[in-house]
């Protein structure tokens, strides 16, 4: 056996030569094409990773967070609707799963996209009139997130801006920094039930701008856009001829007396890829089951761009292929009465929490609409005690051992997030505990000269 080592140099063909790295070459170096070989070692954490940064870990990570051992832990933070056990998935979503792996057809590699079987499953029930789908406009994925980041890797290059609401869902701007491309933040408007800032939107589009994100129904919001305002969304993207990313994982999660029509249903001429997954609607959030819709208009995406997933899906093969399997009979049999009792569930503990909050000094809570997650805000100038959000949510912990995501976490300081997933009993002990942190350390303005005289 030839013990020699070689270097081979490829090209599109195939083996283009190789040469012995102990033979001579006229230069007396030994091999070609290679530079003096390193003295020490040096290895170093890549660009990518070092530009990566969770904001929520990032928050989360630096507070000190000790609760009061005299009270339980009471955890608002965790965007998980399985933490507590008491919304579990239903039985025909975990028998339509057992029937899978029974089956033995599922055990090995699935196509990079997913089954055909399955992506036809879910054009079937994503389809309609206004924005049809067949199964090549479907791609599988390891969960939203993994639908997101293709959708990014795919419109957008290295010196390119995406615009993301604010506040908004934080992997955004984890994933696109770390690929190099820059976030620009619209704002969203809590008095107008946190409605997109449309003139501000549109005044941060430029010749870079690669995509729009929207996030509808909204974490960590809770909102829920009107059709109205989203064909004013369409008509601004459309007029800079800027493709959108709608983040869809809460869609039809909308308390009663809404409605939530996906962007693709409204748009005549802005190309659209809708994220999703089983996550949140279905109480799954650990199968890791998303995917992308590709919603194209008047070919603007054409082939390239599907293609493009497509190879971007091959980097990994993502979606879980048991799950898939089983995603025919959850999509087809899950009743109608186990999304119902969900959203009844979440519309009324929002507005438990609502209730209870609205009359504590110094909190302004927002209703939300759909999804699981209702804002907070805070007047800061009435608790001088505290320093922002941040220090605001850490003393709750040490104090009541009650813990809400402080919304810096979402770039929108002065306000936190609840995740109102709990059971009802924890969520009103939650409110009274919270009720009485503010009463200790709320301190009412002083007054002016000007009320003294009156």
């Amino acid at each position: 056996m030839d013990n020699k080592a070689y270097l081979v140099q490829m090209n599109g063909n195939g083996v283009h030569g190789k040469n012995p790295v102990n033979s001579k070459t006229p230069n007396g170096t030994g091999v070609t094409g290679i530079k003096s070989r390193r003295l020490r070692w040096d290895v170093k954490p890549s660009e990518m990773a070092n530009n990566t940064l969770n904001p929520i870990r990032a928050i989360v990570d630096g507070m000190k967070l000790t609760p009061n051992p005299d009270k339980p832990m009471i955890a608002l933070s965790i965007g998980d609707p399985t933490v507590f056990g008491n919304l579990p998935t239903d039985d025909t979503v975990i028998q339509a799963m057992k029937d899978a792996i029974d089956s033995q057809k599922y055990n090995g590699y699935a196509p990079s996209i997913g089954y055909l079987k399955s992506r036809q499953a879910l054009a079937n029930f994503y389809s309609s009139p206004e924005a049809p789908l067949t199964a090549e406009d479907v791609i599988l994925t390891s969960g939203c997130s993994q639908a997101i980041d293709l959708a990014i890797s795919v419109l957008c290059n290295p010196g390119d801006n995406i615009l993301v609401p604010c506040p908004g869902f934080s992997l955004y701007k984890t994933l696109a920094v770390s690929m190099g491309i820059e976030v620009k933040l619209y704002n969203l408007l809590p008095e107008k039930s946190w409605e997109a800032d449309l003139k501000h939107l549109e005044s941060l589009i430029d010749e870079r701008t690669s995509c729009l994100i929207v996030t509808n129904p909204s974490n960590p919001c809770g909102s829920v856009f009107t059709k109205e305002h989203i064909q004013k969304i369409l008509k601004v993207a459309s007029r800079h001829c800027v493709p959108i990313l709608a983040d869809e994982i809460y869609g039809n999660m909308v308390f009663p007396g809404c409605s939530c029509p996906s962007l693709a249903s409204l748009s005549s001429d802005v190309p659209i890829l809708s994220c999703g997954g089983l996550a949140k609607r279905w109480l799954v959030p650990g199968w890791r089951m998303g995917w992308i819709l590709i919603h194209d208009r008047n070919n603007v995406f054409g082939p390239a761009l599907h293609q493009g997933l497509v190879k971007l899906s091959q980097r990994i093969l993502g979606a879980c292929s048991i799950i898939q399997g089983a995603l025919e009979s959850i999509l087809n049999n899950t009743p109608q009465s186990f999304y119902n009792n969900t959203i009844g569930f979440l519309k009324s503990n929002s507005e438990i929490c609502f209730n209870e909050l609205s009359t504590v000094p110094g909190l302004n809570p927002i209703m939300p609409s759909g999804a699981m997650y209702l804002m907070v805000g805070i007047e800061m100038d009435h608790f001088p005690d505290f320093k922002g959000d941040v220090d605001f949510t850490e003393h709750l912990v040490t104090e009541q051992s009650v813990f809400c995501l402080p919304a810096s976490a979402f770039e929108y300081p002065n306000f936190f997030r609840i995740v109102v997933t709990v059971p009802e009993e924890l969520m009103v002990e939650a409110c009274g505990r919270i009720r009485e942190f503010c009463q200790r350390h709320y301190r009412p303005s002083s007054c002016n000269s000007n009320d003294l005289d009156q």
